[in-house]
């Protein structure tokens, strides 16, 4: 006589739950949707390039009009960070775009996915689209502006204060554009709070940017400590991003 087992002890017994992803699972999911969504679209892309081509243009004409009488390299790293900055500002607020408008956003929080992990997704996507814009605005800045310029050997240490400063930037930005996804006005909410909030970065970085392509002999430990300085913001504000996620995602 054959005994047939209960539904209770059956492998697919009705209460059964499929096994949670990890988080590294999680985040590569996520990661893996921003990144595909963008090259499908380009719209983060196309708007960051074609931007920071405008702001290269104005600032072409207006150096045209003092000729040499300005050494700019003095005050390059200026100018390259206020374009980095205003270039990534106008990223950010299209990096919860898709999400909002097509009710993406709200099938993440109903997912039992951790939300420091879609935190650190975001970022990681932001760096990475961030990262891809400056690969071809930084290059044509130094061929517009520093091409005829004659650059010290400590030239190439600008890559340092870029890395560390567009890290504090994607995090940092992350947070803020979250906060600002569904108030009125959030393109110029988020300006508002951006930049105050990540002076002591934009400070440090501008410092180390400058000393680099200045060269100054005795001044290179300048840049060490302005790199420092950026290096522990991010360190701070990304762990105070990390920590705050959740709250900001959930409000």
């Amino acid at each position: 006589m054959t005994v047939r087992k209960s539904m209770g002890e059956g492998p697919f017994t009705q209460g059964a739950r499929a096994p949670r992803p990890s988080a590294f699972a999680q985040y590569r999911a996520l990661l893996a949707k921003d990144v595909r969504q963008e090259l499908r679209t380009r719209e983060m892309l196309t708007s960051m390039a074609v931007y920071s081509l405008l702001v290269l243009t104005v600032y072409g004409a207006a150096l045209a009009q003092v000729g040499d009488k300005l050494q700019i390299v003095s005050f390059a790293g200026g100018l390259l960070w206020a374009l980095i900055v205003f270039t990534s500002l106008l990223g950010l607020n299209r990096s919860f775009s898709h999400e909002t408008e097509s009710g993406c956003l709200e099938g993440i929080l109903l997912a039992p996915v951790d939300r420091a992990v879609v935190f650190l997704a975001k970022a990681t996507s932001n760096l990475l689209f961030l990262l891809a814009v400056e690969l071809v605005t930084v290059p044509l800045f130094f061929v517009f502006f520093l091409s005829g310029a004659a650059l010290p050997p400590t030239a190439p240490f600008m890559v340092l204060p870029l890395l560390v400063g567009t890290v504090g930037v994607a995090g940092v930005g992350t947070l803020l554009s979250t906060m600002a996804i569904d108030t009125r006005g959030k393109d110029v909410l988020l300006a508002i709070l951006f930049i105050p909030v990540a002076f002591p970065l934009l400070y440090a970085c501008v410092s180390a940017t400058g000393v680099a392509l200045a060269g100054v002999e005795g001044t290179f430990a300048t840049f060490w400590r302005s790199l420092a300085l950026a290096g522990a913001y991010d360190v701070v504000m990304i762990a105070a991003a990390w920590g705050l996620y959740e709250f900001v995602l959930d409000s």
